[in-house]
């Protein structure tokens, strides 16, 4: 009997941790579903608070381990930069279809194991260098149907993972190539319903785009806007000669802007200087330098285009030449067909008698010698 109290006491605190361990973990499950907010539908940590006409999220009440977030089709116009700071778990976060017009830097810091981020249909005109800043795990970028001019290098360095990304819909003229580089997974790239301009500032970028092809990415059709010529003409089927020129800005009155401003170069980075001993330098004397103007538009072989005109000019001038030989010619022929039969009736009253009973053919021959 005393053994099997000791055997029997010996598996009792087993027993109950091994229960402790189960309550906790069914507790915390239970959290999740019993901390779904009132407005919001939850199925286990999947939280779906779309179409609630939500301005803020701040009295949601969204408790950890979330995986999936739904918001979109809410009236949400900003967000404070610690709204996920407790939502590490978060995999899939839909924000599409709100206001939103600037994001903090720091909002998806805590986000580590986000795979996929919508941020479709929003008012955003420009992204912070450091927004996606430890998002290596994200593999669906959606950044379609916003105001975007320009994605900086930088915001994708870390987006090693991304495989799917669209900038479809926005108002972008060109893009750096540097900027998506680092995109070393990336497989399918959305970019139509842009402003593109197929000018020299889109070169690099197209360059990219076709090395993607070349290793078996896919690309929507990109469409060039401006210049006129190729309005409509997917940027693929360009020839890169296209692209070695410079559209030029004009003012409101329609004239260029001219003189002896430099040529715009939007894909250029500014310069660095390296940090020297001493005193920093002045800033520069003329802070109020006009404008760059961007170069005009020329054909796609100035070259050949040159050397066609002068091809055609030359054959102009032999066909005109050989014009001018044959009227001449024709004139000098007509003058000494007229002066022959001039002298041809002179002769015919001096012949005599016994040559006109000669054949008429050897009257003439003999006129003729």
């Amino acid at each position: 009997p005393s053994t099997a109290q000791s055997q029997c006491s010996l598996s009792l605190p087993s027993v109950s941790i091994a229960l402790l361990w189960l309550l906790g973990a069914l507790a915390g499950q239970l959290g999740v579903v019993g901390g779904c907010p009132s407005v919001c539908t939850c199925n286990g940590t999947e939280v779906d608070c779309g179409g609630r006409d939500l301005v803020s999220l701040l009295a949601l009440g969204l408790l950890p381990g979330i995986r999936t977030l739904v918001l979109s089709n809410n009236r949400l116009a900003s967000l404070a930069p610690g709204t996920f700071a407790n939502h590490s778990a978060l995999e899939y976060l839909d924000l599409s279809n709100n206001y939103l017009d600037g994001l903090p830097a720091t909002l998806f810091r805590e986000l580590g194991n986000l795979t996929e981020l919508v941020l479709r249909n929003n008012s955003l005109t420009s992204l912070d260098r450091g927004l996606l800043r430890g998002l290596g795990q994200l593999r669906r970028l959606d950044l379609s149907l916003n105001g975007l001019s320009t994605v900086s290098p930088g915001l994708l360095d870390e987006l090693r993972s991304l495989t799917w990304l669209s900038l479809a819909g926005n108002r972008l003229h060109a893009l750096e190539r540097a900027a998506f580089e680092p995109l070393a997974s990336l497989q399918h790239l959305q970019l139509g319903g842009n402003p593109w301009e197929c000018d020299c500032n889109l070169r690099d970028f197209k360059h990219w785009i076709e090395w993607l092809l070349y290793r078996g990415g896919h690309v929507d059709a990109v469409e060039c806007t401006l210049p006129k010529d190729l309005r409509g003409r997917d940027i693929r089927s360009v020839p890169v000669e296209m692209f070695n020129y410079c559209l030029q800005l004009e003012d409101d009155n329609g004239s260029s802007r001219g003189g002896n401003t430099p040529p715009c170069n939007r894909a250029a980075s500014p310069s660095i200087t390296p940090p020297s001993e001493g005193p920093p330098p002045a800033p520069a004397a003329d802070a109020s330098a006009p404008d760059c103007v961007r170069q005009r538009y020329r054909p796609v072989s100035v070259r050949r285009a040159i050397g066609t005109v002068v091809i055609a000019g030359v054959v102009c001038g032999i066909v005109c030449i050989m014009m001018v030989a044959a009227a001449a010619y024709g004139c000098i022929y007509a003058s000494l067909m007229a002066k022959y039969q001039r002298e041809l009736k002179k002769r015919q009253p001096l012949m005599g008698d016994g040559e006109g009973d000669a054949d008429p053919e050897e009257k003439q021959i003999s006129s003729v010698a």
